[in-house]
């Protein structure tokens, strides 16, 4: 795989971060990678335009658009608040921003404590309609229904009769993880939750579907039992849904190794599920020092999607608290039964998030530290871009966002990015969480 670095080659760019540009200007490729640092990659925090070259050709031309505010916190808010944003387009065509109001943990799971805004202009500007958010969210199927993961509230242990566990472990957030044979828990238990929006409805009907895996464990997390089921959904030529979830836990050889990425089918609209393939935890310990310490959360938060060519592209984010924690890149050309060996690309991101454009470029927003964009084209997910810096950070501690993106097309060659900004500073010159979109424009050469 060819090897990239996070730069940018123009030397001083005094423009950039300003409201106005300068003229468009090129950015040239680098190659010479290093794993286990994190460096800024080419600063792109204002509007910002050019050509991207590749070994001195013309590879994109590229468009970020002047970042827009959807919200501004009222108030210094602690983790999970204002952040964690997502973009879809409502059943009415006007595209909805969603971020969290709420702690980041298991406790929080099942309640609907989202804020949002709608625009009704591509991005440009944003109302508070208030009320229920607009329906929309989800997965379009061919009958004109909606599905959609739904994470009910996680359990107290206590009230439950669980078999004998399989595993125990403590991950490196300081969090116990006790593991249980799927098909060996209560009902409730099983399966998968799952939000429908019949076509021509207007409210969501909460479904449990089956969830077919002889190997597959669920776990408690400390004194919680979460029933988790995250990950992107796609729809197959033959309209089958796939989808990629984590946290992938199986039992192995009588034990449950760090999680893995677990795929699943479903040929009835998502009445059933079942096991296709796994991308199971491999480090790279060369390129990822602390790959062998992740002893529950492996790979995590993949981001999946299927390519024009019909073959699948995952990327997957390592992260646990102990220092540089690498993205992953892996693909499948048998309809994610088996998959290629996980390989390191970044020095870092969480919460990858891929699209690919009907002009044949497939863009990747993460971030952690920063927000970043990258672009892929030609090498079916191999061989990506350097990456464009939304925000500026001075090192891995920085917190300048969640880092947590969404993507959602608007066009052929255009879509937008919405991301989390914890520095922003409002009229009264006060730092406040912000969310903020960006249009961004990118053309093959």
């Amino acid at each position: 795989m060819k090897n990239y670095f996070l730069v940018v080659l123009l030397g001083s760019l005094p423009w950039v971060g300003k409201s106005q540009p300068t003229a468009p200007v090129n950015w040239e490729e680098q190659k010479n990678v290093r794993f286990t640092v994190i460096s800024h990659g080419i600063p792109a925090y204002g509007k910002t335009e050019g050509l991207y070259k590749q070994n001195g050709s013309e590879k994109y031309r590229i468009t970020l658009g002047e970042p827009v505010v959807v919200t501004v916190a009222e108030k210094p808010e602690g983790w999970g608040f204002i952040q964690f944003p997502k973009l879809y387009r409502s059943i009415d065509g006007a595209i909805v921003a969603t971020w969290a109001m709420h702690t980041d943990h298991a406790e929080s799971y099942g309640k609907d404590s989202d804020g949002f805004a709608v625009s009704k202009d591509g991005g440009k500007t944003w109302t508070f309609p208030g009320g229920p958010k607009p329906p929309g969210d989800g997965l379009l199927l061919p009958n004109g229904d909606i599905i959609r993961n739904y994470t009910p509230p996680a359990l107290d242990t206590a009230s439950l009769k669980l078999p004998r566990k399989v595993g125990t472990v403590s991950e490196n957030y300081g969090r116990t993880f006790s593991y249980y044979k799927l098909d060996q828990l209560p009902e409730k238990l099983q399966g998968v939750y799952l939000n429908r929006l019949k076509k021509g409805q207007k409210e969501w009907s909460l479904e449990h579907s089956q969830l077919l895996d002889p190997t597959a464990v669920r776990y408690t997390d400390n004194k919680l039992f979460p029933l988790v089921w995250w990950g992107d959904m796609k729809m197959e030529s033959t309209n089958d849904i796939v989808t990629g979830i984590y946290p992938g836990f199986s039992l192995e050889n009588g034990k449950v190794p760090a999680s893995g990425v677990l795929f699943y089918r479903s040929s009835d609209q998502g009445k059933t599920w079942k096991a296709v393939g796994k991308i199971p935890y491999a480090p790279d310990v060369t390129q990822d020092p602390n790959g062998n310490k992740r002893l529950a959360l492996g790979f995590t938060e993949p981001a999946f999607e299927i390519l024009a060519d019909g073959s699948y592209l995952c990327v997957l984010r390592t992260s646990d608290g102990l220092g540089n924690s690498p993205m992953y890149v892996s693909r499948s050309v048998d309809k994610g039964a088996n998959w290629s060996r996980p390989k390191v690309f970044t020095s870092s991101g969480v919460l990858p998030k891929l699209l690919q454009l009907k002009n044949g470029v497939v863009a990747l927003a993460s971030g952690r530290p920063g927000m970043q964009l990258r672009f892929s084209n030609g090498s079916k997910g191999l061989q990506w871009s350097d990456a464009f810096e939304m925000l500026p950070f001075t090192d891995q501690k920085d917190a300048v966002s969640c880092g947590y993106p969404d993507l959602l097309a608007l066009g052929p060659d255009k879509f937008l990015l919405v991301y989390s900004d914890f520095k922003y500073k409002n009229a009264q010159g006060e730092i406040r969480k912000a969310i903020k979109v960006r249009e961004v424009t990118v053309t093959p050469r």
